[in-house]
């Protein structure tokens, strides 16, 4: 087994997965399945999403830069804003061309596939459904929140607890998984999840029907990758464990391992980020609750540009040493 390719699933979206594939793309031996959420509202991808009416670009996009060995110079000129032609300003050329792309297949996946081949990507990249959907957070006041942007930056100094989350199909009665995505778990050695917003990045793949289920049959090993820092709005007050807790009551089956960063960002950051209500993320490592679960944790802290990330290759050398 040690000398066969592994498969490796990962499940996310945004800067959260754009790491972690910036990291694995360098791994040998391992063969690379990115699934990717399908709710992102903001920015240049909101706006052709509601202009066009397309699946949103943006986090597809980030995926295929990631698994680029062209990656630094595909970021430099896929991620360059226009500026000058009124409709063309504020998108990016990488959301455009994957958006011309699409629409000349008539598929959104042919067009993400086209663009991961100009690229050279390393893996196969798939959207986690090709149905159109607005992401809907519940809040435990019973008020409702539409939209992975309004979900994502809430408004004013307090907001209550996200209770859940859920998917409204915009043209049809139902939302049904990319069928590609099943088959890429029921075959995988390890799946990934995270890191990223539990609520906008991850758990909008997981309620996608069909998702869940094949996780609960896949005998795939299931690694939960922990964010750092807590999130205003989203995850605040939380520890590790609530974060595993909430993730497999989503999945309704418990993970294998769970990805964890022991180094502490320094007191000045870390007072930066509690003026935002976002604190360090803590694991408590002798508490029974734990079981079977193995938590793996390792120094993996990138805070260049006063930013707290996970270091990617840190993050994939560890992944190498769990599968290998």
């Amino acid at each position: 087994m040690k000398n066969e390719e592994q498969k490796l699933v990962t499940i996310g979206g945004g800067s959260g997965q754009f790491a972690l594939l910036s990291g694995l793309r360098d791994l040998e031996g391992i063969k690379i399945t990115a699934v990717v959420s399908m709710v992102d509202s903001g920015g240049s991808t909101g706006r052709l999403r509601d202009e066009l009416g397309i699946l949103p670009p943006g986090d597809v996009l980030k995926c295929i830069l990631a698994l680029s060995p062209h990656h630094d110079i595909a970021r430099i000129i896929f991620l360059k804003r226009f500026i000058k032609d009124r409709r063309l300003q504020g998108h990016n050329a990488g959301n455009m061309l994957l958006t011309m792309l699409s629409q000349y297949t008539g598929s959104f996946p042919t067009g993400v596939q086209a663009l991961a081949e100009i690229l050279d990507a390393k893996g196969t990249i798939l959207p986690v459904t090709i149905d159109k959907a607005t992401l809907v957070a519940e809040l435990t006041d019973g008020s409702r929140i539409y939209g992975e942007t309004a979900i994502d930056i809430p408004r004013g100094t307090q907001r209550e607890k996200i209770r859940n989350v859920f998917l409204v199909p915009h043209h049809s009665d139902s939302i049904s998984v990319y069928p590609l995505v099943i088959e890429a778990i029921n075959g995988a050695n390890y799946i990934i999840i995270g890191p990223g917003d539990l609520f906008t990045s991850i758990i909008p793949n997981l309620i996608v029907p069909g998702v869940k289920e094949a996780l609960q049959e896949t005998t795939a090993k299931i690694l939960y990758i922990i964010n750092i820092m807590t999130k205003f709005g989203e995850t605040h007050n939380f520890t590790g464990l609530d974060f595993v807790r909430k993730l497999e009551e989503c999945i309704e089956r418990q993970v294998d391992g769970i990805i964890y960063n022991a180094e502490k960002p320094d007191k000045k950051l870390v007072e930066q980020y509690m003026e935002q209500k976002a604190e360090f993320v803590e694991i408590d490592e002798s508490d029974g609750w734990w079981g079977n679960r193995t938590i793996y944790a390792s120094n993996m802290l990138d805070i260049a540009g006063s930013i707290v990330r996970h270091d990617s290759k840190k993050l994939a050398l560890l992944i190498q040493e769990i599968i290998s």
